[in-house]
C-alpha cells in the first residue's frame, strides 16, 4: 500500500508553491468543510466539546450551513481549480441534509471527495455517492463490542451493531474509496487492539490507524496518562501488524506527544494548501484552530467563498498568523511546515548540485 498519509503531498502543487515564493495567494489545494456541528453520538474525548481542549470555543451547537451557501461553495471550489474536499466535524458530517446532494456534484465536478464519520449514517445514498466519488473514508471507533462502544460514545447498545454492518455493507460495494479507521487509543480499549483489528479485517476495512487520546492541551499529562499503557498498546499493536496482507494495514501513529508547541518560524505556509469552512459559515486557518478566535479569517456569510478568499482581507489575516507566538499548541500542520520552510530556504543557485 502507498503512503496515504505522507507529508510530502505539497510537492506536487507548483502553483501553490509559486504562490509563497512571489507573496501572492493561490486557490487552497484541499478544503475541509463542516456542514453542520450538531451530533449524535458523545464522545467524552471530543475536542470539540470538552473544556480542558482548546479547540472550539467560538462554536455554536445550532450552526448548519444552509443548502443554498452549501451549493454555492461548491461552485466557487470548482470554479477556483480546488482538487479536494474533506467534509468532517464539528458535528457529524454525515447526518447533514443534504450531504448526498453535496457529494455528488463535488464528484460530478471533479472535485476529489471524502470524509470523517462516526459511520451511523454511511447507508443508502449517502454510501452510493461515496463509493462512486469517494477516494476515503475514515471512520472513528474506540469501542471494541457493543458495551464499550455504547459506554464511551453514550449511545444505544445496537450502535455498534449498525457501524458495523454499515461498513460491511460499504465494503460489499467494491469502490474504489478506501476504507479506514482511527481507532483512539484510551486506558480501556487498549488491551483490544489486536482483537477489534481482527473484526475490521473480517468487515473489508482497508487500514486501521491507531493514536492515542488526547486528555490535556498538556503534553506532559497526555503522556503521563499513556505511560501506564504504553507497553501494552506496542504489544498489542506487534500482533495487530501479524494481520496485514494485501487489502488491510495497521497504520501505527501512537506516540508520546510533544511536551512543548514552540515554533521558530513566523509564517504558517501550509495555510496556502488548506483551509476550513466552519457550518457558522466562516472560514478558518486550520483544523487545529477552527471555531477560535486566532484561527479565523473571515466571514462569507454574505458573500461567496472565492471573493473572500482572494480579497485583501484574506491576505492581510493570513500575514497576521505568527506561529511563533500565536500557534503555542498540539499543530497538526508542524511537520508540513518544517518542510516548507526549509524547501522555501534553498539557495537558488545551488539548485541543480543535488
Amino acid at each position: 500500500m502507498k503512503d496515504v498519509y505522507t507529508k510530502l503531498k505539497f510537492l506536487r502543487f507548483r502553483e501553490q508553491l509559486d504562490a509563497i515564493e512571489s507573496g501572492n495567494i493561490a486557490p487552497p489545494v484541499h478544503v475541509r468543510i463542516k456542514p453542520m456541528n450538531p451530533c449524535d453520538h458523545d464522545c467524552w474525548y471530543c475536542a470539540y466539546h470538552v473544556e480542558n481542549l482548546q479547540l472550539g470555543s467560538l462554536m455554536e451547537y445550532k450552526d448548519r450551513l444552509s443548502r443554498e451557501k452549501m451549493m454555492e461553495i461548491i461552485e466557487d471550489l470548482t470554479e477556483m481549480g480546488v482538487k479536494a474536499v474533506t467534509f468532517s466535524g464539528g458535528g457529524e458530517p454525515l447526518i447533514y441534509p443534504h450531504i448526498a446532494e453535496a457529494a455528488n456534484k463535488l464528484g460530478e465536478s471533479g472535485i476529489k471527495l471524502a470524509t470523517l464519520t462516526n459511520g451511523s449514517h454511511l447507508h443508502e445514498d449517502i454510501a452510493e455517492a461515496f463509493a462512486r466519488y469517494g477516494t476515503w473514508i475514515r471512520i472513528s471507533i474506540d469501542g471494541w463490542n457493543a458495551e464499550s462502544y455504547a459506554k464511551i460514545r453514550n449511545v444505544k447498545l445496537t450502535e455498534f451493531d449498525l457501524v458495523v454492518n454499515n461498513m460491511r455493507n460499504f465494503a460489499n460495494l467494491n469502490s474504489s474509496c478506501l476504507l479506514g479507521i482511527n481507532y483512539v487509543i484510551d486506558n480501556e480499549n487498549f488491551s483490544h487492539i489486536f482483537e477489534f483489528s481482527k473484526l475490521m479485517k473480517d468487515v473489508g476495512v482497508n487500514h486501521l490507524k491507531v493514536m492515542g487520546v488526547i486528555v490535556s492541551n498538556d503534553g506532559t499529562q497526555s503522556n503521563e496518562y499513556h505511560d501506564k499503557i504504553k507497553e501494552g498498546v506496542k504489544e498489542q499493536i506487534a500482533q495487530a501488524k501479524g494481520l496485514e496482507g494485501e487489502n488491510f494495514t495497521i497504520i501505527d501513529h501512537y506516540h508520546e506527544f510533544p511536551e512543548r508547541f514552540d515554533k521558530e518560524y513566523d509564517t504558517c505556509l501550509s495555510m496556502q494548501f488548506l483551509t476550513i469552512i466552519g457550518a457558522d459559515s466562516k472560514v478558518y486557518s486550520c483544523h487545529d484552530k477552527a471555531y477560535t478566535e486566532l484561527g479565523l479569517l473571515g466571514s462569507i456569510e454574505n458573500r461567496r467563498f472565492k471573493d473572500f478568499w482572494f480579497s485583501g482581507e484574506n491576505r492581510k489575516r493570513l500575514q497576521e498568523i505568527n506561529p511563533s507566538i500565536h500557534c503555542q499548541h498540539h499543530c497538526a500542520e508542524h511537520s508540513r511546515n518544517l518542510l516548507l520552510h526549509e524547501y522555501m530556504s534553498v539557495d537558488q543557485n545551488h539548485l541543480e548540485f543535488v
